[in-house]
């Protein structure tokens, strides 16, 4: 997705395997990133929330153990002492989020997969095609929702007069700040916004962490969507015909785009 123009995923590993993240916790009053070096820095931007989101949050656990691989030298290290801080730096990690299940299913996908090679440096190169995989496939099946929810929201914008807006609320944040890249709920409005479709999103507040307006309705300024903030309690307020799809992740555990008509 865009940025002032310029396309960001929210983690990207660099050149020399430092893993680089947008800090969501000074948005949107001011973009910044983190480089992160080690496991336990990563275990620490994970539970301070830096990072949000489901999505994200797997790939970040899978980054971590990808940091904590490379801290071992290949050569002076064996490998059972090896998978020992591997599955202790799982732990850790695990330990930042207990709840969260896209955390748990990408460390033991690092485990498993790692556990497959034979010396420390096959582990360690595993660890680094795994998270990066990981990434990959995270932006991949957001992009395919798009692609799906995109014809939905087309079929709308044609059954309405010529200019009118295709209405969407959406609900605390799965947009691409969540994941990696497109979003899930919200994948499909920026395909239709980037195929020209007129659509108009109205942003709920979703306190006590204000998802939605901290996040949600930044990344859609970013990306020249048009969109309205709205408080939690004017939800139901909105008139009948005014909505006709709702987007949601509700406790990162439902994760769907809801036609109306």
């Amino acid at each position: 997705m865009r940025v002032d123009g310029r396309s960001y995923r929210t983690i990207w590993i660099e050149p020399m395997g430092d893993v680089t993240v947008i800090d969501q916790q000074v948005l949107p009053h001011r973009f910044e990133t983190i480089t992160v070096s080690t496991s336990k820095a990563m275990a620490v931007v994970i539970k301070e929330m830096n990072i949000r989101g489901a999505g994200l949050v797997g790939a970040s656990a899978a980054a971590g153990i990808h940091l904590a691989a490379r801290e071992y030298d290949p050569v002076t290290t064996t490998p059972a002492a090896f998978t020992a801080a591997m599955v202790e730096a799982g732990h850790l990690l695990r330990s930042t989020r207990p709840t969260a299940v896209n955390l748990e299913w990408a460390v033991s996908r690092q485990l498993d997969a790692m556990a497959s090679a034979d010396t420390v440096a096959a582990k360690q190169r595993v660890a680094h095609q795994q998270a990066q995989a990981i990434m990959d496939e995270d932006a991949e099946w957001c992009r395919r929702i798009g692609v799906h929810g995109l014809k939905l929201i087309e079929e709308i914008a044609a059954k309405k007069p010529k200019g009118s807006p295709v209405n969407i609320l959406t609900h605390c944040n799965a947009g691409w700040l969540a994941f990696v890249d497109y979003g899930s709920a919200t994948a499909p409005i920026y395909a239709a916004h980037d195929r020209g479709i007129n659509v108009h999103v109205y942003v709920g507040e979703t306190r006590p962490r204000n998802q939605g307006a901290a996040l949600t309705a930044w990344e859609l300024q970013k990306h020249g969507v048009p969109h309205t903030g709205i408080r939690m309690s004017v939800t139901c307020g909105i008139g009948k015909g005014q909505i006709e799809c709702v987007s949601y992740d509700e406790a990162h555990t439902c994760r769907d785009f809801i036609c109306l008509q």
